[in-house]
């Protein structure tokens, strides 16, 4: 078995070999461990993509917006990026939708990691699958297949208000 530092390693060279820079290596190398700690297939799920990165036509999501439609599809790497970047302005959202992403999968940890960084859990929809994102601690899932998934046509993201699962006389 590979240690999750070996995956994480291996992963940022990876994207570095494939064309991305070092910081996006950094941040795919933190996205593929985290996937794989949580049993998700980002190590097939990468490796497919890579394989067909160079010839695809992949579009970039620059400005999240409440629907987000490419002429292609997107990349999951850098619509990921631009997500967790732009996590203050989407947070204030109470949904939005993204259509036709290739490689989904790879935008997982994106949407997990913002969890964490706006303090609200994420209910995200692709699909049929749907997941439950929990600061980044934890993700639940319907989704319990090792297969790659190649593109998602439609996923909705809801960003959940917090609240305590008891009521005061609970407490």
């Amino acid at each position: 078995m590979r240690s999750f530092s070996e995956i994480e390693t291996t992963v940022k060279r990876a994207t570095k070999a494939i064309g991305f820079s070092w910081g996006i290596g950094e941040e795919m190398g933190k996205n593929i461990r985290l996937l794989e700690i949580f049993g998700l297939p980002g190590l097939k799920n990468i490796n497919q993509y890579y394989k067909i990165f160079k010839i695809s036509n992949f579009e970039d999501i620059k400005e999240i917006s409440k629907s987000n439609t490419p002429k292609n599809h997107f990349c999951p790497i850098l619509s990921g990026l631009n997500f967790m970047d732009q996590s203050s302005i989407i947070s204030g959202f109470n949904e939005l939708e993204i259509k036709n992403i290739a490689f989904p999968l790879l935008f997982i940890p994106f949407v997990s990691r913002t969890s964490e960084i706006i303090g609200k859990r994420i209910f995200f929809k692709m699909d049929n699958k749907e997941f439950l994102f929990n600061f980044n601690q934890s993700i639940y899932s319907n989704y319990l297949s090792g297969e790659v998934l190649e593109k998602a046509n439609i996923i909705k993201i809801q960003f959940l208000d917090n609240k305590n699962t008891f009521n005061e006389d609970e407490w």
